[in-house]
């Protein structure tokens, strides 16, 4: 191959019709909605990042659920919003100056067609700026919040602790056990837990704040919210309980199971080893011992949520310990009968939120199904007689009823009167508040859930986001296989010759999906706003298909899922004959990005891709075996730890690195330092393994970036490096003649 030299002029596709790269970072980002007790208003964090003031700009918007008058309030300073009454937002703000946090009351007033504020008024203060996950129970007037703390489990010497360890004299982290890193953050001497203080409304209308901080935890070796991303679905609050799920204590965190620790280092078996996490409840007031409400025999667990009287608990769980996308069952614990059930068992769908209804025995759930979000509804049946994983009940208490068809809906919230307010977004358009009204009775009259707001409305208006379209074709072992094609800006009916380069998007997980949900960072309209004819695949390992489907990658994750991907190329080539086959081009990142690499290693495939795209992909999949953080998850996939046989011989098979002697098409290589799930040295490895085959071949390094690339500018340079790369190999100048493909960069 030629040397590199200059390469042409490139730029994104930019215009006031055209939805760039820089249009999607600096378009508003909303969150999930939370309304406030009796239904009447909702809160929607909202972040919008502008080139200009480099800067991302923080606010809250407040909608009425009956009028749909709406509230901005900025928050210039940041901070966590939460409610603290019907029509009293809380606002917590942390100061770095004095490192402590203050809590503001924000009273809302609401009018017919208007929303106001009063102005914020202190309430008190919190003694470090790390303090999150708020959530207020008014009748026991106690803040449930979670915070980091030392070994001596004192939130007020959390200060004191820093500062001693920020001047140790010395750089190093020393390990015994534990992580010693997780996705993007060393493991220090510090540890999340739930605290408690006061806050109470007197009849005068005036708060009190308690200042004393209860760790409800302490003592316990209970971590809470589970990291790296846990939240306030990792707890909930009633009058007078928490409940919360937590990691087991005494088993070591990264490649745990159920087994006798001891055992287990003896142990040769291949049985996977995972994160068990289990349930508890203890008083919100922390006196007394937290009580398990779990078997102590599952696999992990999330989202425990109350019923409304407080004497139900129900939280979802998965059976096999260490397969972390395995199916999610919707467990409930019935706190007066002390009788524990599974509810879903024969529905072969995985809930990932909770919701029960204040008017009926009805809980509301979201669950991807056919690469959707969907809502469902599922009437509670009386409580068992007795505990079990499988009991006996009519089909109507087991299959939940979708109330949804497209799009993806998170952030499900029941409301009094029958009504359920839930998130929704799709592959044209982010979030936005919807409500279903009339659902308190088991038989469901719903019709179209009510559109509450419109917070991107504007901003996307003239811009050609198309809409998704379904394709099904026969994959592996004659199964039935999903994708979505997305037509690129500027095709027409009538386009019927080899007119549109083509993109191959590979999603990561691998136990994940493409659905049609809202990203900021694999957005696949922006991919076919820059002119690819956009193919994404959900292959053998892909979810919401079913279980059956998402298991059937393990141990064979370059197998089933590129026969899938072949077949799919193939269809989706005779099926749309305006793609142009001479110029395609793969992506891919995470398990996406080792598809990439294995596709590199097997032209026998056929795909024909003139250039392609790695994203903090792995590599060298033994390597990953010892490096990971997540160590589980690895001994999940392959059948063991790297050393172990059955493990070695699955990745003599399957591991990319084994196959580099064939590498010949040019590819890109993105990876962050700060990716601890794939360390960086799997991305440099290939390069290298490029560089001295003399295949052309861009390694881009993000310093500060984990396995996503999250900076503002960052995403912009991404997008760049990632459309100017294919544009190198596939697009075509003002003649309409292909770029000479040896030019490499600039």
């Amino acid at each position: 191959m030629a040397p590199p030299v200059k390469a042409h002029d490139f730029a994104l596709r930019d215009g006031p019709d055209v939805f760039a790269p820089k249009d999607l970072i600096e378009l508003a980002r909303p969150g999930v909605g939370v309304a406030n007790a009796p239904g009447t208003l909702v809160l929607v964090p909202v972040s919008k990042y502008s080139f200009v003031d480099k800067k991302n700009n923080k606010s809250l918007v407040v909608a009425s659920l009956d009028s749909k008058a709406q509230l901005e309030i900025p928050l210039p300073k940041g901070g966590e919003a939460f409610w603290l009454g019907p029509t009293t937002l809380g606002h917590v703000i942390p100061d770095s100056d004095s490192k402590i946090s203050e809590l503001y009351a924000i009273d809302i007033h609401v009018e017919t067609e208007t929303v106001t504020p009063e102005p914020p008024a202190l309430l008190g203060s919190f003694p470090t700026t790390s303090a999150t996950n708020f959530v207020y129970s008014p009748k026991a007037g106690t803040i449930v919040f979670s915070d980091y703390v030392y070994a001596d489990g004192d939130l007020t010497h959390v200060k004191e602790g820093d500062e001693e360890w920020a001047n140790r004299g010395n750089t190093a982290y020393v390990y015994d056990e534990g992580y010693e890193r997780h996705w993007d953050t060393w493991i220090g001497p510090k540890r999340p837990s739930l605290f408690t203080v006061k806050l109470t409304h007197g009849p005068d209308g005036k708060w009190t704040f308690g200042g004393t901080f209860t760790n409800v935890l302490n003592g316990t070796g209970h971590q809470v919210p589970v990291e790296p991303f846990g939240g306030t679905d990792d707890f909930a609050v009633s009058d007078t309980h928490i409940v919360y799920t937590t990691k087991d204590p005494v088993l070591p965190e990264a490649w745990h199971t159920k087994q006798n620790a001891r055992a287990l280092q003896y142990s040769s078996t291949t049985n996977a080893d995972a994160p068990c996490t289990q349930v508890y409840i203890i008083p919100v007031d922390g006196g007394g011992a937290p009580r398990e409400l779990t078997s102590g025999k599952q696999g992990a667990t999330h989202n425990p949520v109350f019923n409304p009287s407080g004497d139900l608990v129900a939280w979802l769980e998965l059976d096999k310990d260490g397969h972390e996308a395995d199916r999610a069952k919707v467990v409930i614990f019935d706190l007066k009968k002390g009788v524990r059930y599974t509810l879903t068992q024969p529905w072969d769908r995985s809930p990932d939120g909770l919701s029960f209804s204040p008017d009926a025995p009805i809980l509301f759930l979201t669950a991807g199904d056919h690469a959707r979000g969907k809502v469902f509804a599922l009437p509670i049946p009386p409580t068992p007689d007795q505990s079990s994983t499988h009991p006996a009940l009519p089909p109507r208490y087991t299959t939940p009823r979708a109330l949804t068809s497209e799009g993806a809906a998170t952030g499900i919230q029941a409301l009094p009167g029958g009504r359920l307010l839930f998130s929704h977004s799709s592959l044209q358009r982010p979030n936005d508040i919807f409500l279903f009204r009339n659902l308190s009775s088991l038989g469901l009259s719903v019709g179209e859930a009510e559109r509450i707001t419109s917070l991107t409305e504007e901003a996307l208006k003239g811009y050609e986001l198309r809409a998704p379209e379904d394709i099904y074709f026969e994959g592996a072992e004659g199964k039935t296989i999903h994708g979505f094609v997305i037509k690129p800006r500027g095709w027409t009916k009538e386009d019927k010759k080899a007119t549109w380069p083509v993109a191959l998007l590979i999603h990561g997980g691998p136990e994940s999906a493409w659905d049609d949900r809202w990203s900021t960072r694999w957005n696949h309209n922006v991919f076919a706003q820059q002119g690819y004819f956009t193919v994404i695949l959900n292959p053998t390992g892909s979810t919401t298909f079913g279980q059956e489907l998402t298991d059937a990658i393990q141990e064979d994750w370059g197998g089933k899922p590129f026969v899938d991907m072949q077949k799919g190329w193939k269809h989706v080539l005779a099926t749309y004959p305006e793609i142009d086959t001479e110029r395609a081009v793969g992506a891919g990142a995470s398990w996406g990005g080792y598809a990439i690499n294995w596709i590199q290693g097997h032209p026998e495939y056929g795909f024909n891709f003139k250039a392609l795209f790695c994203h903090d992909g792995v590599f060298d999949a033994t390597y990953n075996g010892f490096s990971t953080d997540e160590l589980f998850f690895f001994n999940n996939e392959w059948g063991g730890r790297p050393w172990e046989p059955h493990a070695a011989e699955i990745l003599k098979k399957y591991n990319a690195r084994e196959f580099v002697h064939k590498w010949s098409t040019p590819m890109l290589i993105v990876h962050g330092s700060k990716d601890y799930r794939l360390p960086e040295t799997d991305g440099i490895a290939a390069y290298h393994a490029l560089k001295q085959q003399g295949i052309a071949a861009r390694l881009v390094i993000f310093p500060d970036e984990n396995h996503w690339v999250l900076n503002h500018g960052n995403s912009l340079k991404w997008h760049y490096e990632v459309f100017r790369w294919f544009d190198l190999y596939v697009g075509k100048d003002t003649n309409d003649t292909l770029i000479v493909r040896e030019k490499l960069y600039d």
